[in-house]
Order: C-alpha cells, then structure tokens, then sequence
C-alpha cells in the first residue's frame, strides 16, 4: 500500500513539475493522506520571487485543471491543498538555500556540529554564513539539516 502511494506521488509530482514550472513555481512537496473516505492531496510550491496568496489561487487551479485531466488519483475522492514551502521544511536544494539569502539558519552538519549563522552567498554545491562575524563555508554534502530562524525583532543597520 505505502508502495502504491509512493508510485502516485511520484507520478503526481511528474505531471504537475511543468505546469507549475511554467507559473514561476517549484513542486517542493507532495503529500497523500489518508482522510476516512476521502484523501487530503497537499502541494506545496515556492518560488524565486516567494509566494503570494494570487500564486497559490493560480497554482490551486492549474493543479486541479491537470489531476481533472488525469486519472492519477483514480475514483477516490479528494481534498486539494496547495500552500507555500513554509519556514519549517529543511534547506535540501541549491535553490533553497539562494531563495533564503540573508536569513539565519541554524544547521548541523553530518559530524552533529551544530551552528547559526546568516546566507550570505550560496551556489550550486555550498553556501557562505556568517557565524558570529566569522564567514563559513559550508558544503550541502556535509549539511545534515539546515532550518531557516524566524527572526521578530532582527536589526538591521538602519535601526
């Protein structure tokens, strides 16, 4: 069963990457669950530029316009949720770390060294903090997991 679920998130995420795509956004999560007879189908998407309350109405429909097209999620009925990535979801790709620039992240690294700092630069295959003054690089190889830190009352240096 889990096998099967598997194998339709998957084919969910495939026929949904390019629309989506063509919307300035990114499938970041596709998650099937379980809900008495019916399913809960929860997208989240983001994109270089964030996420709008219009980007997600636009996504909704155009996830909705493709599943009604498709026989993916078969006769079962359904509840679509598309939201944004959200600040909870762990740094994996490139793109996640580029998109968080300027943001404090607290990582620990595959040795469970653990340590904050703030996305100064970030490329292909690492990222520049700055760690308490200190610039570190870090490779995502040796990330084991890396969270954005919600900051309320950061200062800046106008403040």
């Amino acid at each position: 069963m889990a096998r099967q679920q598997d194998a339709v998130r998957e084919q969910i995420e495939q026929e949904i990457a390019t629309p989506l795509s063509a919307l300035g956004l990114d499938v970041e999560a596709v998650e099937l669950t379980p809900a008495g007879k019916r399913r809960i189908l929860r997208i989240a998407v983001d994109g270089d530029d964030g996420v709008t309350l219009d980007a997600v109405a636009d996504a909704t429909k155009k996830v909705s316009e493709v599943l009604d097209a498709s026989d993916v999620m078969g006769e079962q009925p359904y509840t679509l949720e598309v939201t944004s990535r959200g600040v909870d979801r762990p740094l994996t790709l490139p793109r996640h770390w580029r998109r968080n620039a300027d943001r404090l992240v607290a990582v620990t690294d595959v040795h469970g060294e653990s340590f904050t700092g703030r996305i100064i630069d970030s490329g292909e295959a690492s990222a520049t903090l700055d760690v308490d003054g200190t610039r570190r690089q870090v490779t995502y190889a040796d990330v084991a997991k890396a969270l954005v830190q919600v900051e309320f009352n950061r200062k800046t240096e106008e403040s």
